[in-house]
């Protein structure tokens, strides 16, 4: 009786254990834990539109965002020092140059996505799959129109014509977006020329290069210069500054788009990547396909000031107003390929 009583209660502690029910299991019922309902996403980005996003995509997916923030350079050496143990599963980061940066370090994993391939335009992704682009910027030449007429301005190589000598503002060749427009000159018209480019600008500065882009237009609107090559994305931050000066700066001056007689106007992106040891690889290619949509893609637009790579999305009514634009489609990995001959150039013709 008493090996009876003994083996009815081991069977019973067996199956109280979870031997002999699938409730005890934690989790989706899918053999997933609630661990694997997040996503680690290493971002350069500090918008209060992507955390707007970011939550949305938590209520939809259940999937839960961590984010970590920091500058590009230190997210790619935090990455690399943590090597496989990495808990990232996304980097979003500025600039097609970084991401061909993370990489040429094999930072990044390539991915298969049929909803990224019909979201995103070839030129706007790494031919391997490994980034793609999430939001786009225009580079183009702000300037006033009091002292500038629009029928005046054609090109970016037009600004380095005698009529331009001490107008022209543009911050310093440490600067990733001149780098990669620099990158892309060398792209379309060769080393040579692109080089002559650099040169001519540096003979028309209005001053040496110093400050961000918005320091570039209020330069403008100070007298100090006539022209400037900024991103539209920071004349949206002017416009929608809570720093009347800064409102009334942007107010100031109007926007015009290069190049739109040839190649078009120079873009360049922020963009995403799947990190390559992920964690939760099936989770950051759905938040990367949630951002790619039309819904996220139009936040981004209207709240950030930023075209939608999505060819579905509308640009935000500010954006509109500037007016439709040829862009320039070269594939914005050659902006990372070419960085260092960028660098190199700005160095030879003595662009501080």
């Amino acid at each position: 009786m008493k090996n009876t009583y003994l083996f009815l209660f081991l069977l019973f502690g067996l199956w109280s254990c979870g031997g002999g029910s699938s409730d005890s299991q934690s989790g989706d019922g899918a053999g997933n834990t609630n661990a694997d309902q997040e996503v680690t996403v290493y971002t350069h980005r500090h918008y209060d539109t992507d955390q707007q996003l970011f939550d949305e995509f938590e209520k939809e997916s259940g999937i839960k965002v961590k984010v970590v923030n920091a500058s590009a350079d230190e997210l790619i050496q935090k990455m690399i020092a943590e090597g496989e143990q990495s808990p990232a599963d996304v980097l979003i980061t500025v600039d097609a140059g970084r991401l061909v940066r993370a990489k040429s370090k094999g930072l990044l994993q390539s991915i298969e996505s049929a909803t990224l391939d019909q979201n995103i335009p070839a030129h706007l992704r790494d031919g391997e799959k490994q980034w793609f682009g999430l939001t786009k910027r225009a580079r183009i030449i702000a300037y006033h129109p009091d002292r500038v007429q629009a029928e005046e301005l054609s090109t970016y190589e037009a600004l380095t014509e005698d009529r331009w000598k001490g107008k022209v503002l543009i911050r310093s060749s440490g600067n990733i977006y001149n780098q990669s427009l620099m990158a892309s000159l060398i792209a379309n018209l060769g080393e040579e020329k692109a080089k002559s480019w650099a040169e001519g600008i540096v003979a028309n500065l209005a001053r040496a290069p110093k400050g961000n882009d918005r320091d570039q237009v209020k330069a403008i609107v100070a007298g100090e210069g006539d022209v400037a090559i900024v991103n539209t994305y920071y004349i949206g931050k002017l416009l929608n500054s809570k720093d009347s000066t800064e409102v009334e700066a942007g107010q100031s001056i109007r926007l015009f788009f290069p190049n739109g007689e040839d190649r078009g106007s120079h873009i360049n992106v922020s963009g995403i990547g799947v990190a390559k040891n992920a964690p939760h690889r099936d989770n950051a290619v759905k938040l990367i396909e949630f951002l790619s949509g039309v819904k996220a893609q139009e936040i981004f637009a209207k709240s950030n000031y930023e075209y939608p790579v999505n060819p579905s999305a509308q640009a935000s009514e500010l954006l509109q107003s500037w007016g439709a634009f040829k862009e320039d489609t070269l594939p914005l990995s050659k902006l990372g390929e070419l960085n260092q001959q960028a660098v190199i150039l700005f160095d030879q013709v003595g662009w501080k």
